[in-house]
């Protein structure tokens, strides 16, 4: 792919037509109308707050802490969750909501002031960034949509919020606010496809987070934190 065209498309599509034993069809193609769709019914109906619930659930299956506070509460309870984590050093990503939800203070005052490492994403530092991130034993990272029925949350990534935040820490906190949460992967993508067709740039990479890093391949024996962080915790805040 050159500056944003598919090269080679026409031939590759006509093989794949050639190979049906059929002329390739460049319209009257429509979108199928299943008359069972049942991935819509799942918590179909459901509050916030039930929604919470299903949450917080789910995150007892996948190793996950939960917090539920309000926008007051974030500071302190960030702040005491990342202690009981063992404290910095901490990595963030560029985002404003950290100065939306009054956590300025403590990413520049509270913890430097206590000796905490405190790195925020910096696009021109380039490589260094990623070196930050190795080195933090917290990444912490706001929540774009989050899966009730999965304990997955989802990240965007840019030039700005690199995904390493989340990736090569220890451990790993999301910030989840209460009106991201949706009951399953179906709203998730309806989501982002209606953000498509509104016109807003989507990051090429989008990253669905489910608890700490785990795998069972080797003999079906879970060993947690294979290729990412130890620990992970939800800190749900109500939004609004």
């Amino acid at each position: 792919m050159t500056n944003g065209t598919i090269q080679n498309k026409d031939s590759f599509l006509n093989r794949i037509a050639e190979r049906l034993g059929r002329d390739r069809r460049s319209a009257g193609v429509s979108v199928p109308d299943y008359a069972h769709q049942p991935q819509h019914r799942v918590y179909q109906g459901y509050t916030q707050d039930e929604l919470v619930g299903v949450l917080k659930e789910h995150c007892l299956k996948i190793h996950t802490e939960l917090i539920e506070t309000d926008a007051i509460g974030l500071h302190d309870a960030l702040y005491e969750q990342a202690s009981r984590f063992g404290g910095g050093p901490v990595i963030v990503p560029k985002d404003n909501r950290f100065q939306e939800y009054g956590l300025s203070s403590l990413l520049t005052d509270r913890w430097p002031n206590e000796g905490t490492k405190v790195w925020e994403w910096n696009a021109a530092a380039g490589e260094e960034n990623i070196q930050h991130a190795e080195q933090a034993n917290i990444g912490i990272t706001f929540s774009e949509i989050t899966l009730a029925e999965s304990g997955t949350v989802v990240l965007f990534s840019s030039k700005d919020k690199g995904r390493s935040v989340s990736l090569l820490p220890t451990t790993h906190i999301a910030i989840v606010p209460k009106s991201s949460i949706v009951p399953r992967m179906t709203q998730a993508s309806g989501i982002i496809k209606q953000k498509v067709a509104d016109g807003e740039v989507i990051p090429s990479c989008i990253n669905y987070i489910t608890g700490p890093s785990n795998s069972a391949d080797i003999e079906m024996d879970l060993v947690v934190g294979v290729h990412g962080p130890v620990k992970a915790a939800y800190i749900v805040v109500t939004d609004r």
